[in-house]
């Protein structure tokens, strides 16, 4: 598929925010879908696209077939995160995913590079465990990386697990390539660096470390875009317990005052008078 137009990508990320904040107000995706390509600008094939997914979902209840098959439109890693979210087996909600989209749409109208739209998949991949094996596998097919990266992908599918992920990237780096040569000032790189001198010294950096670190430093330093967090699920009746023991400690501490008020405190029923000793009663 071609990379698209710029408006496309503004237009989808308006899309992706929408979904997202009606599902989370409990309207459901058939009637966002009906509504929402009235909204978006009609210059663009999105409107199109809209109008699909809503024929896909009526029939067959899954937005992530309608993405798959708009490959000429939707890049297979969207329609992998998509599916991902509609995986029960996976704690990946449906708006985690348009968040995520939202953002690389975002990323996609500005100044988007290769190795920023890598780094920020590979993280969404990663903190939100949706499978290595299959998401690098959709990331191969996005327009925005050419051959040198897919081959690249590649290497990362073999040997992620084995090799740090920050090595990875400084070995590909322009930066590694320069230390290189300060070394032995005849050497050449067998492979074009596909991340620049600054990604290269935040992987140097960040070797040994955990990734994560390598991923929040590219983003404050170079402006890569943020992965949203995963949300922790709250647990109510751990909530309720919690909530009921400290009403109970309340109603005791009132008791106790009350009692102390009164001139009828009792401390031999709070206490027993052995635990007040050094020893047990035996030792003695």
């Amino acid at each position: 598929m071609p990379t698209l137009d710029r408006e496309e990508y503004i237009e989808q990320g308006y899309f992706f925010r929408v979904m997202r904040e009606r599902l989370t107000e409990g309207q459901p995706t058939q009637t966002v879908l009906e509504r929402i390509d009235q909204e978006i600008l009609s210059t663009t094939h999105l409107p199109m696209a809209i109008q699909f997914l809503a024929g896909e979902v009526k029939h067959s209840g899954l937005l992530s077939s309608g993405f798959a098959r708009l490959k000429h439109y939707f890049t297979p890693f969207q329609a992998f995160i998509i599916e991902g979210s509609e995986d029960p087996t996976k704690r990946f909600t449906i708006d985690q995913g348009f968040l995520v989209l939202e953002r690389e749409a975002e990323f996609r109208a500005g100044q988007i590079s290769p190795a920023g739209l890598f780094v920020y998949q590979f993280e969404v991949v990663s903190r939100n465990r949706l499978g290595y094996d299959a998401g690098l596998e959709a990331m191969k097919a996005d327009p925005v990386y050419d051959d040198a990266w897919r081959e690249f992908l590649d290497i990362v599918k073999r040997q992620l697990g084995l090799v740090d992920f920050s090595d990875l990237i400084y070995a590909r780096s322009a930066w590694y390539i320069k230390e290189q040569q300060h070394r032995d000032p005849g050497y050449e790189s067998p492979r074009e660096p596909l991340f620049g001198e600054k990604e290269g010294k935040i992987a140097r950096a960040n070797m040994g470390r955990d990734p994560l670190y390598l991923f929040a430093a590219l983003q404050r330093q170079l402006g890569y875009p943020e992965v949203p967090r995963p949300r922790t699920r709250e647990d109510v009746s751990v909530k309720i317990e919690t909530l009921q023991t400290k009403v109970r400690d309340l109603e005791m501490r009132l008791k106790l005052l009350e009692s102390e008020m009164r001139g009828t405190l009792d401390l031999s029923k709070l206490v027993k008078p052995e635990q007040l000793l050094d020893k047990p009663d035996e030792a003695w």
